[in-house]
């Protein structure tokens, strides 16, 4: 895939705010800031983030961190509109740009991340690359992304009971597409793009789904592969897969629906 094509998917299938919130961006702040409390990144430093999308990572930057300046980068058009509407706040700037090339003056960053994103970027070496030449000598280079294939448990349990009505469905699954969402991957990725102290851990929230609606509707917004899958489906198909999710979760007394969700993130420094 090229990059502009990679641009053009990313536009298509992430590029909605709104869509994208409603579906799994309201857990990114939860998960931000776990990631931060672990940097522990001194204030007044510099930030870029690679893949800001729509700026929830960036919005708690500026919450905990006491930037000097955060860059917020992104290929899709509707998500540097979306957070530039969502964050006002002058330390904050964001522009277009791709991870594997990124618009940014070397060993300039103290602090430079990336949340959720890197393993939709097509060469992910190239881009932890540009992420290393964009940071300071000394500065840290750190990454998180969703464990799709174990603890991202509401999207773990919607191809689980996908596959069971439709073995094709497991093709789509991002558990099987995302090797890379693993600690041995990350922190392989790391140490090969000579970055040092290269350290890996989980970050655990909770998503707790108010009840099934609440858990249902955001898989019908269209945006990300679950949802694709879901709306490409017939209504009579649609209403199975429902139902197969209905019996398959583990609902509280309250008809919530507690559930794990877990990223791996991974750290380095610029020798």
């Amino acid at each position: 895939m090229t990059e502009n094509q990679d641009a053009s998917q990313r536009k298509e299938v992430w590029g909605l705010g709104e869509a994208y919130e409603s579906y799994v961006g309201r857990w990114s702040p939860l998960v931000a800031s776990k990631f931060l409390e672990w940097l522990d990144t001194p204030p007044n430093s510099l930030w870029l983030e690679v893949g800001c999308g729509t700026g929830a990572l960036t919005q708690t930057i500026l919450k905990i961190a006491d930037p000097k300046a955060v860059l917020g980068v992104d290929p899709a058009q509707g998500f540097i509109v979306y957070a530039r509407g969502k964050i006002n706040d002058r330390r904050a700037t964001f522009q277009l740009g791709s991870a594997q090339a990124l618009p940014a003056e070397t060993s300039t960053y103290d602090a430079v991340v990336s949340g959720l994103v890197l393993n939709f970027v097509p060469n992910p070496n190239q881009a932890v690359a540009e992420m290393k030449r964009a940071a300071k000598k000394g500065g840290l280079v750190a990454v998180y992304v969703w464990d799709y294939a174990s603890k991202m448990q509401f999207m773990r349990h919607f191809w689980n009971a996908a596959a069971a009505l439709d073995p094709a469905a497991a093709d789509l699954d991002e558990g099987s597409h995302f090797p890379l969402c693993n600690p041995g991957p990350l922190g392989d990725l790391f140490q090969d793009a000579g970055l040092a102290d290269v350290e890996v851990r989980p970050i655990d929230i909770w998503t707790e789904f108010k009840d099934f609606d609440d858990f249902w509707s955001p898989f019908l917004g269209n945006q990300g592969p679950a949802p694709r899958y879901a709306m490409s489906l017939s209504e009579s198909r649609r209403r199975a897969l429902q139902e197969r999710l209905r019996l398959s979760l583990p609902f509280a007394l309250d008809g919530s629906i507690p559930l794990i969700a877990r990223a791996w993130a991974v750290r380095g420094i610029v020798p």
